[in-house]
């Protein structure tokens, strides 16, 4: 912008100060002759409209600023408001669930965005809650004619829809196997040696409690980057032994002094069809977590395995969350699930909370699938390794 430009640019802002928005109009209308791209000319064009009183007007400024940059949160942020005011709150929360989506961190606010973005959420969250009743009391006529079929399902999509819940999938980190079903939390009945494993809580919790008084140092932090590396979500547990693990196998490889340690433990998981891959699994592990600690929200390696989780010690409330499933671990009662779909854990309790976690093939893998999965990842390593 020329300084002729800027000149008129401040004479307008000054024609605002003093509520005249038709004289900032036509200082703001020169100014863009000169800089027809400058964006921030629109936007001010779109408040001197606004003061004004013509709403819709303002509306179309800040599209106009919106097509030739879409990530512009005050433009978005400002028609959010605009659409509100003209055609309620209805309309304005589908502008609002985009302003979410590319506000800054709140670290990196513009001043005096805070209340108008809490404003944002409150909308978006009482229209999710508006469409959700809505779809219940329309649909609850068909769902009552179904009442005996689970529908777990159906419910979960209804909240999606709505914009209630969000649809979580598969990430994995590693390699993702193709058209398997994103399921957080397989049904018991696929691991008919479940039975066998929660019989032996007692006895695998006696050996932890020995390992712990006799060797608490082998329980190293579970996550530890090296120094340089980016941390991301881990940077409160970063080599914190807030988070910490004695592995039994590690990368398929038996950890001998810990299953020394725990040899009923090691010796029940040897006779459980663990997942077995060379270099790659299985993996097991006690997983020991402080009070009053929370792992953030993260995702695992492969689909082609499930992790099973069996509590050892819990001292109160502690939760688990796979995608929108979120429940609480139970002592005797094992669970698999695919942790390849964001998830989370919180120990709630005042003391620590121990689960043992081990890795099994994904059931839902023929045999033949199951070896040409580990002959390819052996074919990856070698590929790196020459």
């Amino acid at each position: 912008m020329t300084s002729a430009g800027a000149d008129l640019v401040n004479q307008a802002m000054a024609a605002l100060q003093r509520r005249d928005s038709a004289r900032a109009l036509t200082l703001l209308g020169q100014a863009r002759v000169q800089a027809p791209d400058d964006l921030e000319i629109l936007m001010n064009i779109a408040l001197a409209q606004r003061v004004g009183g013509d709403l819709r007007a303002a509306i179309a400024s800040l599209d106009r600023v919106l097509m030739a940059d879409p990530y512009h949160f005050m433009a978005m942020l400002s028609k959010a408001a605009l659409v509100e005011q003209v055609s309620g709150p209805k309309a304005a929360a589908l502008v609002y669930r985009n302003v979410l989506k590319i506000a800054p961190p709140e670290s990196h606010l513009p001043p005096g965005v805070a209340a108008p973005l809490a404003r944002a959420r409150t909308v978006v969250d009482q229209h999710a809650d508006s469409l959700a009743q809505h779809l219940d009391a329309r649909v609850a006529e068909v769902r009552g004619r179904h009442g005996n079929q689970s529908l777990g399902r159906f419910d979960e999509a209804l909240q999606i829809l709505s914009g209630r819940k969000r649809a979580y999938v598969s990430e994995p980190v590693d390699f993702h196997y193709p058209q398997l079903p994103a399921v957080p939390f397989f049904d018991r009945g696929l691991f008919p040696w479940f039975p066998e494993l929660e019989a032996a809580t007692d006895m695998i919790r006696g050996e932890l409690e020995g390992a712990l008084a006799a060797a608490d140092a082998a329980f190293a932090p579970y996550i530890d980057y090296p120094a340089g590396a980016p941390v991301n979500q881990w940077a409160e547990l970063n080599r914190s032994r807030r988070w910490r693990s004695l592995w039994l196998w590690r990368d398929g490889v038996r950890q001998d002094a810990a299953c020394k340690q725990c040899p009923k433990t090691a010796e029940l998981l040897s006779r459980l069809p663990l997942c077995d891959q060379q270099g790659y699994a299985p993996t097991a592990l006690f997983s020991a977590l402080e009070a009053n600690t929370h792992i953030p929200p993260h995702t695992g390696s492969t689909n082609a395995r499930l992790l099973v989780h069996l509590p050892l010690i819990l001292p109160g409330p502690a939760r688990f969350r796979v995608g929108n499933d979120l429940r609480s671990w139970k002592m005797g009662e094992a669970w698999a699930f695919d942790d390849t779909i964001e998830h989370e854990a919180w120990n709630d309790a005042d003391q620590l909370r121990v689960i043992l976690i081990f890795d099994v093939w994904n059931p839902l893998l023929s045999e033949a699938e199951r070896e040409l999965v580990t002959a390819m990842m052996l074919a990856k390593r070698d590929f790196y390794a020459s």
